[in-house]
C-alpha cells in the first residue's frame, strides 16, 4: 500500500467523484481510477460503489476512511517538521521548455512573478528525451511537452492544443491567400526536424498530409530558425511549419505564415510531472497553467 493510494482513496471519499479528485490531486481522473483499483485489489475489497451517474462508498470504505485520514495527518506532521529544509529546497522552480511557447511562457512566468515573488524559475530548455529524463530523475521539477506518449514513472497533464501554420516564400503564389490548404503543398518540398529529433510534431505533419492524400516531399532538414527561414526566403521554393504562438512572434520579413484550411495539423502540449503529491512551488506552477489554453 502507498500513501499516494489512500491520499486518492480520501480525497474521491470527499468529492464522490473522480474527476474532481483528479483535479484536486492535479493528476488525470485514469490515474485515480487505476490507483483506487490497485488499493481494492490489495484489501481484497471494493471501497465505492460506482455507477455512471454517482459515486458512494461501500462499508468497507466508511470504515477505512478515518484510519486513511489519521494516516495523512501523520504524514502531514512529518512534513511540518521538515518544512523549513523544504522551503529552502523548494525556493527553485526548475522547468523544462521547448520552442514555440511564446506568450503562454510569458503570461504564466508573469502570473508566478505576481503569486510567488520570492520563487525563482529556472527555465532548461533541452531535447524532449532529456526533458523527460530529467523529470523522471528529479533535476526537473516539471517540463513542457509537446504529443509525447505516455511515460512510465511521470504523470502528462494536458494543458492546450495548438494549431500548426505553414511558413513558405512570401514571393509563392500561396503566400497571396488568408489561409493555404494542406493539400496545394503537396509538391513542394518540406523542410522539418527528423523524426528522431521531435517525433510528435513529425508525426502531426505526416498524419495531416496522408489525411490531405499526399506523402510530404523530403526537403534539407530543419536546422534552425534563422538559417531554414533564411533558406525558405531565398532558396528554391520550400516550406515548413511552426506553432501559431511562435510564428505570432517570429521576425521573417520574407517568409509568410499562413494558417492551414480546416482540418489543421495541431499538437497538444502538456506539462510532465512525477506522480504523488507536489511541492508548494510545485502547485504554484500547476495553479499558473490552469486557463492558459483558453481563448
Amino acid at each position: 500500500m502507498e500513501l499516494r493510494q489512500v491520499r486518492y482513496f480520501a480525497v474521491v471519499a470527499e468529492e464522490l467523484h473522480f474527476g474532481r479528485a483528479a483535479e484536486r490531486l492535479y493528476v488525470g481522473q485514469p490515474t485515480v481510477s487505476q490507483q483506487i483499483r490497485r488499493l481494492e485489489r490489495e484489501l481484497g475489497l471494493e471501497l465505492f460503489d460506482r455507477t455512471t451517474r454517482t459515486v458512494t462508498l461501500t462499508r468497507a470504505g466508511q470504515a477505512l476512511l478515518p484510519h486513511a485520514r489519521a494516516l495523512l495527518d501523520a504524514e502531514r506532521v512529518l512534513l511540518e517538521a521538515t518544512s523549513g529544509v523544504r522551503a529552502q529546497r523548494d525556493a527553485t522552480l526548475r522547468v523544462g521548455t521547448s520552442t514555440g511557447l511564446g506568450p503562454r511562457l510569458q503570461e504564466l512566468l508573469a502570473g508566478l512573478a505576481e503569486r510567488a515573488p520570492a520563487l525563482l524559475v529556472e527555465l532548461v530548455g533541452l531535447p524532449l528525451a532529456a526533458r523527460l529524463r530529467q523529470v523522471r530523475d528529479g533535476e526537473l521539477d516539471a517540463a513542457f511537452v509537446r504529443g509525447a506518449d505516455p511515460v512510465p514513472g511521470l504523470e502528462l497533464l494536458p494543458l492546450w492544443e495548438e494549431e500548426l501554420v505553414a511558413a513558405l516564400p512570401v514571393r509563392h503564389p500561396l503566400a497571396a491567400a488568408a489561409e493555404v490548404a494542406l493539400a496545394d503543398l503537396a509538391r513542394l518540398p518540406l523542410r522539418i526536424a527528423t523524426r528522431e529529433e521531435n517525433p510528435p510534431l513529425v508525426d502531426a505533419v505526416t498524419a495531416a498530409c496522408r489525411v490531405a492524400g499526399f506523402e510530404p516531399v523530403p526537403g534539407p532538414p530543419f536546422t534552425n530558425d534563422q538559417d531554414t527561414l533564411a533558406a525558405i526566403a531565398a532558396g528554391r521554393h520550400t516550406w515548413t511549419v511552426y506553432y501559431a504562438a511562435q510564428a505570432g512572434i517570429q521576425p521573417a520579413p520574407y517568409v509568410a505564415f499562413r494558417p492551414f484550411t480546416a482540418p489543421a495539423p495541431t499538437v497538444v502540449t502538456s506539462l510532465a510531472v512525477r506522480p504523488g503529491p507536489p511541492s508548494r512551488t510545485l502547485v504554484a506552477l500547476l495553479d499558473g497553467c490552469r486557463g492558459l489554453g483558453r481563448p
